[in-house]
């Protein structure tokens, strides 16, 4: 049977995206108009989006009913 291999992650999950986002950005600025980067630049947004949508579900504002 095959086993997972396992690691701890050091940053979380927030900065990851956080930080996948402005690559994309950053790579998207290289590139002439085109399909591709108009990929990069919607993968980036999607990645700020689930930053956002992270941030939303840890307020504090919002709890299970009890």
């Amino acid at each position: 049977m095959l086993t997972r291999r396992r690691f701890k992650q050091t940053r979380t999950l927030d900065q990851r995206l956080a930080e996948e986002a402005a690559r994309l950005r950053d790579e998207a600025r290289a590139l002439p108009a085109g399909h591709k980067r108009e990929m990069l630049l919607r993968k980036a947004r999607q990645d700020e989006t689930a930053v956002q949508i992270e941030a939303w579900l840890r307020s504090p504002g919002l709890r299970a009913p009890t």
